[in-house]
């Protein structure tokens, strides 16, 4: 029924990946594979529910508070992650980003640490020290291809008279895990021993692959925390903005709702966004089912490719999101000469591991959401890249 198979051109539409690939790679019309957005029109019964909102013509102030609007989240928790939300809960913000950075506002102070699994989306870098507070990283670890949390440690970071948040983000970018139920109530124990607030953000809680299931923080959370997602991701809608939250206290949702509206002026929503997600989140299933289907065999197809040409890699397909988290180590490659290679040489954008913190280094990410003509291509020039960087650090 959805074939996304099919290139769309994205030049001259202002879009960030294709038309401003310089601004980070330092060089124009380079093939990328870069920030979590997809190559894919949305689906056709978001863009039914646009043209017809667009038709009414009147595009005046809207408000997100309305039974269509929150009815649509309950019924997308219910029917994907058997899980029944508190409406009374539900916050709106213009994105993911905006509501952590309110929180993380709210909920620390200036020089307050702020823990992080690591590496980490480069976003929660930037948002957590811009907002003068300090990144407390909690690295992963790699066992038996598995990511995993030390749980021992993580409670000697939480324990850090510092420490008053923890940021989580689950499904985890650009590791790909998916926290098991076990792993979240743990942490959430943890949390509420030392009296730290959780953020948890879940914008890729729809990309799991297989087996793996995303059990949302609403299920296993304690004390002071906050769930916080968006459509973007799953529908390819970013473009639109918005995203939505649950908010367990009801002090702490009133302090955030006044900041949106008499701090920031934010209480009127986009009104296109809402009417996406209200149509994706009622009608869309069917087209998602099939994107992910797609995604997960773009995921395979990485994974033949990159271990039929370096078996010592031995590289598999994460657990979650379209972004393939790949290890270079095992081929003792330079993280700085490779990124110059496929730039210079190869004309591919692919985002360096280093981009996502200290434990990042030696790994690049690769974005799959796109047809698989345009993967092919990628791949190839990775892999050429690859090669050229071995080569040359033999001479």
């Amino acid at each position: 029924m959805f074939d996304f198979s099919h290139p769309t051109d994205r030049h001259g539409t202002w879009c960030t990946q294709w038309d401003y690939v310089a601004d980070r790679f330092g060089a124009p019309d380079l093939l990328p594979f870069t920030i979590s957005d997809m190559d894919f029109p949305t689906a056709p019964c978001v863009l039914s529910a646009l043209t017809a909102r667009l038709s009414h013509g009147v595009l005046g102030y809207s408000r997100w508070q309305n039974p269509e609007f929150s009815g649509a989240i309950a019924h997308w928790f219910s029917s994907r992650f058997d899980t029944q939300i508190d409406e009374q809960q539900l916050v709106y913000g213009p994105s993911v980003i905006y509501i952590i950075s309110q929180l993380i506002r709210q909920w620390s102070s200036p020089g307050d640490e702020v823990l992080v699994h690591t590496p980490a989306y480069d976003a929660f870098y930037k948002t957590v020290n811009g907002n003068q507070r300090l990144t407390l990283a909690a690295p992963l670890q790699q066992v038996d291809g598995d990511w995993q949390c030390d749980m021992t440690q993580l409670e000697s970071l939480l324990a850090r008279p510092r420490c008053t948040l923890m940021l989580l983000c689950s499904p985890h970018n650009p590791s790909g895990k998916v926290w098991t139920r076990t792993e979240l109530e743990q942490m959430a124990q943890l949390c509420e021993r030392h009296g730290v607030s959780v953020i948890s953000d879940e914008i890729h809680m729809d990309m799991t692959w297989g087996n793996y299931r995303h059990t949302p923080w609403s299920q296993t959370g304690r004390g002071r925390w906050a769930l916080v997602t968006s459509a973007s991701k799953s529908f390819n809608i970013p473009a639109l903005t918005g995203a939505y939250g649950l908010i367990h206290r009801s002090d702490d949702k009133a302090r955030y709702l006044n900041a949106l509206k008499e701090q920031d002026g934010l209480s009127s929503p986009a009104v296109l966004a809402l009417t996406a997600h209200i149509a994706a989140y009622r009608n869309g299933a069917p087209w998602l089912d099939a994107l992910r289907e797609y995604l997960s065999a773009n995921l395979v197809y990485v994974e033949e490719a990159l271990n039929a040409a370096f078996p010592a890699l031995n590289w598999r397909a994460p657990q979650s999101t379209y972004l393939a988290w790949i290890d270079l180590r095992p081929l003792g490659i330079d993280d700085r000469a490779l990124q110059n290679t496929l730039i210079a040489d190869q004309k591919v954008a692919i985002m360096p591991g280093y981009t996502y913190g200290e434990e990042g280094k030696g790994f690049v990410r690769l974005n799959v959401g796109c047809p698989r003509v345009k993967l092919q291509d990628g791949m190839q020039r990775l892999i050429a890249g690859i090669h050229s960087v071995r080569a040359a650090q033999q001479i």
